[in-house]
């Protein structure tokens, strides 16, 4: 009972790590108006607080996730915490746009050692256990809607009455804590052969970065410029040179057979498109709330807590439930379907609209297609791999998402301005704006489900739940599950 009762105050640990991993994109944007007033940022460049965040984390995950499965991922978690415990200090200190940006960074650098760390000891604590499986992803993943919730609720509360520095300063006695338990707590494992593939790392976030920064860009040098193409083109170079890389490399960053793995690939494309759906919805509502409908920084994060809490309900709840009665495929469909639709509703906002009319009904039809998608397509694709490769299938799905967040955040906030959303005090301007964003991420929603109906392959017959894999076939390329 005791080493039950251990590994439940585990997962606690390792909710928290995802908790806080959200929350430090959440709490950020009730803030971003206070922050660019102080700081100097530009309408078109504030989206970089966020993805000054998200790209250093999309960008390291894989390298985190490698490094969980070479030097142990109890070291790398402990790690992680440490890192972005620094970037919140350098964060909270920023008197100037280039250092809050450089504090953003670290702190994604520490969230991408913890995110794929924090799964790979799930994995490690429950993978023999089905049912214990589903129910602990349950809860893993009801982590992120609460981080979302205490984010806009935190960030809202402390930018209104006290400053947004007071946002980073959050992270310190939170981390102590994280950082006490984990000795206590979380398995140990012992280090595996092999080498850290520095190259591989290099070029894919330099890839990931350039081809954000031209998406970016482009609304104000044009998208035909020689600037945007010259970007874009650099971006591919790098990003096939990591390809190249990972082909050549004996002990790559990414074992690009990997994605062969049945269902893997198709459910990292379908986080990849729920984050380049959500994130936008989630970012543009916030301006919505405070820059057309003038609510005030708590306000407004209060007004988003009906969104978070009930993807807090479904995926404690309701998901689990459907999963295990339809399986994995029919929910991650669904879910993406909703999101599209709630988005789709989003974007009929008016400038004098109101939060009951024009946010919360379609807000709720958005939280339920997240909640559905979600989970399964996070479980699909980390159960898929074989448990050697168990760090770095979490790097991989980790990435997908939080790639996914940076390119539909940058695509969406270069569609936002081409249509007004760049003139500061003008509502109709940025409501006609915000409604393009919507509507486009809406289109990506609409596709994620599209393709996950032909990516996914169908899951077992309704009432069965996956067994967990135990090995790769060599000769089929097949998974091997328990009891086969």
């Amino acid at each position: 009972m005791q080493v039950n009762n251990k590994r439940w105050w585990a997962l606690a640990i390792i909710a928290l790590a995802q908790f806080m991993v959200i929350m430090d994109t959440s709490i950020i944007g009730v803030a971003l108006p206070r922050i660019q007033l102080d700081l100097g940022f530009s309408q078109t460049s504030l989206s970089w607080v966020f993805n000054a965040y998200v790209v250093a984390f999309g960008g390291l995950l894989l390298l985190g996730g490698r490094l969980s499965d070479l030097f142990g991922a109890r070291r790398m978690f402990t790690a992680g915490w440490v890192i972005l415990l620094v970037g919140s200090v350098v964060a909270a200190l920023a008197g100037s746009v280039g250092v809050e940006l450089a504090g953003r960074a670290v702190q994604g650098a520490g969230a991408a050692l913890i995110a794929p760390s924090a799964l790979a000891l799930l994995f490690m604590l429950f993978g023999h256990e089905p049912k214990e499986l589903t129910k602990a992803i349950a809860l893993y993943g009801a982590a992120a809607p609460a981080g979302g919730t205490a984010g806009v609720f935190l960030g809202g509360a402390i930018t209104q009455y006290l400053s947004w520095p007071y946002i980073f300063w959050l992270y310190l006695p939170i981390a102590l804590v994280a950082l006490a338990a984990i000795p206590r707590l979380m398995p140990a494992t012992p280090p595996s052969r092999g080498c850290v593939d520095i190259a591989g790392a290099v070029s894919v976030s330099g890839g990931v970065a350039l081809a954000v920064f031209a998406i970016v860009r482009a609304p104000t040098v044009g998208w035909g410029s020689a600037q945007t193409i010259a970007v874009l083109a650099g971006a591919i170079v790098v990003l096939g040179a990591f390809v190249a890389i990972q082909r050549a490399r004996q002990s790559p960053l990414v074992r690009l057979a990997i994605f062969r793995t049945p269902n893997l690939a198709g459910a990292n494309l379908a986080q990849l498109l729920l984050g380049a759906a959500w994130i936008p919805m989630w970012y543009f509502l916030n301006l919505y709330l405070q820059q057309v409908l003038h609510y005030h920084a708590f306000a407004s994060g209060a007004a988003l807590l009906p969104m978070t809490v009930t993807i807090m309900v479904l995926m404690v709840i309701v998901a689990p439930k459907v999963i295990a009665r339809a399986g994995f495929k029919p929910p991650i469909i669904a879910g993406l379907t909703l999101l599209g639709g709630g988005l789709l509703w989003l974007s009929f906002i008016r400038s004098g609209g109101s939060f009951a009319a024009d946010v919360l009904p379609a807000s709720l039809v958005a939280a339920t297609g997240m909640a559905l998608a979600f989970i399964p397509s996070l479980g699909t694709a980390i159960s898929s791999a074989r448990p050697a490769e168990g760090g770095l299938a979490s790097g991989i799905v980790n990435t997908s998402y939080q790639v996914g967040s940076a390119l539909g955040l940058a695509a969406m906030t270069a569609v936002a301005s081409s249509q007004g959303a760049g003139r500061l005090g003008n509502s109709v301007g940025l409501t006609s704006g915000f409604s393009a964003a919507f509507l486009g991420a809406a289109g990506i929603a609409v596709a994620g489900a599209v393709l996950a109906l032909f990516t996914l392959r169908q899951p077992p017959r309704a009432g069965k739940e996956p067994r967990p894999v135990e090995s790769i076939d060599p000769q089929i390329g097949e998974p091997v599950v328990a009891g086969r």
